[in-house]
This record gives structure tokens, C-alpha cells and sequence, in this order.
């Protein structure tokens, strides 16, 4: 089980929010096979995304890591990643993973029994795995005593569709999730159902993204006159600020809705002074959002 604190530890301040992400997993991926209308050729005109989010032979950068957000009061986990010891076997790369995230976890200096809160940006199989950990034959909710929030419209979808019959394989992998990642944390009693605009506290509250999944959330942040935005899968990787359409269509629940909710995005933290964190960023992973002639840009922070 190799250790990953060599990446995993990047964090920002926003006033009196820190926040802290907790990488479980870096990969490489062809940006025209993932995201079908991202033609090889237009992407290799964003030279901006060099070096931080493309190799150098142009294959896309992508991170599967959670977010720790501690403001004055509340200790908060945005996003559980994949999780170890789940069956995935739709995704080879995502199948029985034995990662150190917890490990790593613990080396940031958290402790998962003092979580507050845990926010699930959408309840996708990559956003909500460390939700439990297997112990013995049993799924158990891996941070005990907190919260877990989770939009009542998104987890209602994927309730009233686990006993439909499918051959979709996401949808088929989702089922699984729902068993291992979801529904312990309900029967444990640790679940709230809110609205897509729920405010978690005075600095932290939900914004509705819907498009991707049903129930789709970002996670905005504000203290001490600072903003900040967390993506969550509203946008997958930069090089979408350059084309609100190109979509990961494949697993979007409404790509068209997804388009349409990045365009409205796009335009309102445009070269304005929020710093956007995004959920599957690689590398430096956080940035601003700029105009770019008609369509946008993303400048890293280092």
C-alpha cells in the first residue's frame, strides 16, 4: 500500500477557512475519448493548460481527491473519492482499491471521528466511496460522528432507481454504490436530506449545478471577504472553461442542462475575485476564471 503524502497535501486560505485536499489517485486520460467533442486539435490551442493540466503530449491530468474544509466552528469533508475494497468492476482502475488515502488522511492531521460534516457535491461512485469502510463483512460510516449532507433531489433519483433493470454500465456500477457508500450512512442515522440551496453555515452553503447528475451541487465559501468555489463535477477538468459543450456526455445525466449550467457559471466568477477549486484538477488544482475573447480561460494559483 504505497503512500501518496508526496501529492496529496495542497491547501488554501480563504479568510478564516482553510482548506486541505487529500489526493486518492492521479491518472492520465485521451481528452477526445472521455470528452467526445474535444477535438484533439482545438484542445492543443489551450496552451495555457500546459504545464499544470495536460502532459506534454497533450493527454488530460486528472485527480480523484477529497477537500477538508475548516472553518471556526466545523471541520467538513467535500467529496470521499472512490474507497477501498469496493466492487467496481465496470472500471478496472476503480475496482478493490487498496489506496492509502486514510492514511494520508491522518498524516494532514485530521481525525476522522472529529468530521462535522461530510458534503457530497453529487453521490456519483468517485465522490462518495470513503462515505463507509469496510470492517469485517460491513460497511460502516467512516467519519461516525458527523453529518452527512446530501441534496434530497440527487439522493432520491438514485433511490427510486436501484430495483430498475438496466444495461447501462454506470448505471448498473451506481447500484452498487448506493449498497456500499450510501446506505449505511442512512440506516446509521447519520444522514440529512436538504434543499439545493442549504447553507451549512455562515461560510460554507450549497449552490444548485444541476446537469451532470439530478441533484448536482457546488459548494461555495466566504469569509472575511473572500470567496472561494468548489466544482465538484459541474466541470471535470480546465480545459471545459474554453467550451461550456464539451461534455462528458457519457455518464451526464442531461448534457444538454450541464452545458447550460458551466456557460451561466462561466460568467458569473469570471474575473471576479473567486478562487475555483476544482474537484478532479490535477496539480495545482485551484485558479481564477477568465474572460478569454469570447469563451473563457483558467489561470492556475500556484
Amino acid at each position: 500500500m504505497a503512500s501518496m503524502t508526496d501529492i496529496s497535501f495542497r491547501s488554501w486560505q480563504i479568510g478564516d477557512i482553510k482548506v486541505t485536499r487529500i489526493v486518492e489517485s492521479e491518472s492520465v486520460f485521451d481528452i477526445p475519448t472521455m470528452f467526445p467533442k474535444a477535438s484533439a486539435e482545438e484542445v492543443q490551442k489551450l496552451d495555457w493548460l500546459k504545464p499544470h493540466f495536460v502532459t506534454d503530449d497533450w493527454q488530460g491530468k486528472l485527480s480523484i481527491h477529497a477537500l477538508v474544509v475548516e472553518t471556526p466552528e466545523l471541520t467538513i469533508v467535500v467529496d470521499t473519492c472512490i474507497g477501498n475494497d469496493r466492487d467496481r468492476l465496470a472500471y478496472e482502475t476503480s475496482n478493490n482499491l487498496q489506496t492509502a488515502f486514510m492514511q494520508d488522511f491522518e498524516a494532514a492531521g485530521f481525525d476522522r471521528e472529529k468530521v462535522d460534516v461530510v458534503l457530497c457535491t453529487h453521490l456519483h461512485f468517485d465522490h462518495v466511496g470513503w462515505n463507509t469502510m469496510k470492517v469485517g463483512d460491513a460497511w460502516v460510516p467512516t467519519f461516525p460522528n458527523a453529518r452527512y449532507l446530501f441534496n434530497r433531489a440527487e439522493f432520491e433519483y438514485w433511490r427510486d432507481t436501484q430495483d430498475e433493470a438496466t444495461e447501462d454500465m454506470f448505471l448498473n456500477v451506481q447500484k452498487n454504490v448506493f449498497i456500499d457508500s450510501v446506505k449505511p450512512v442512512i440506516d446509521a442515522g447519520l444522514v440529512d436530506l436538504v434543499d439545493e440551496n442549504h447553507r451549512v453555515s455562515d461560510e460554507v452553503w450549497l449552490e444548485p449545478t444541476p446537469g451532470h447528475s439530478p441533484g448536482h451541487v457546488c459548494i461555495r465559501l466566504r469569509s472575511q471577504g473572500q470567496d472561494a468555489f468548489i466544482t465538484g463535477d459541474m466541470v471535470h477538468h480546465p480545459f471545459q472553461f474554453a467550451n461550456a459543450e464539451w461534455s462528458m456526455a457519457s455518464v451526464d445525466y442531461d448534457s444538454d442542462m450541464a452545458t447550460a449550467t458551466r456557460a451561466r457559471v462561466y460568467g458569473e466568477v469570471a474575473d471576479q475575485p473567486v478562487l475555483v477549486i476544482g474537484t478532479h484538477f490535477a496539480g495545482v488544482t485551484a485558479g481564477r476564471v477568465r474572460k478569454d475573447g469570447a469563451s473563457y480561460r483558467f489561470d492556475a494559483e500556484e
